[in-house]
């Protein structure tokens, strides 16, 4: 039996509320869950105490337990030096463009290169070249 700490969502609808709660692995989000050991109102400001409330007895009888906390709880008692600072998971590489694209962004890359390459290189014997020629005429 793996128990996890994590939220529940409650509240209405664009108003959510959330619980922690500790719960088994397999049970639903909403479903039954075995304590509460604290409260989550995303709606109040971020410097608000009761934003977060976390029942620091239990939080810690559980951690002892081998309860393991989801990636935003383990924020919440990182905060609350009730256990290690998280990084969080990985973002998912869908927002990135797909192969083709990265491709032609890289062909753009070069030939955009390329260019200032060649532009350089022309301003430069431009300005050789005018320099010589006073040479040649004095």
């Amino acid at each position: 039996m793996t128990l996890k700490m994590r939220l529940t969502r409650g509240g209405s609808k664009k108003r959510p509320y959330y619980r922690i709660v500790v719960a088994e692995g397999t049970a639903p989000r909403d479903g039954r869950f075995i304590e509460r050991v604290g409260t989550y109102n995303p709606m109040l400001p971020k410097d608000n105490a009761e934003r977060v409330r976390l029942f620091e007895d239990r939080v810690k009888y559980w951690l002892g337990h081998g309860a393991t906390p989801t990636d935003r709880v383990a924020r919440f008692l990182a905060a609350a030096d009730l256990g290690p600072k998280r990084e969080l998971s990985q973002q998912t590489k869908q927002h990135l463009p797909k192969a083709k694209a990265q491709e032609r962004l890289k062909e753009a890359e070069e030939r955009r290169r390329q260019a200032e390459e060649a532009a350089a290189a022309a301003d430069a014997s431009a300005a050789e070249t005018p320099a010589g020629s006073e040479e040649t005429q004095a």
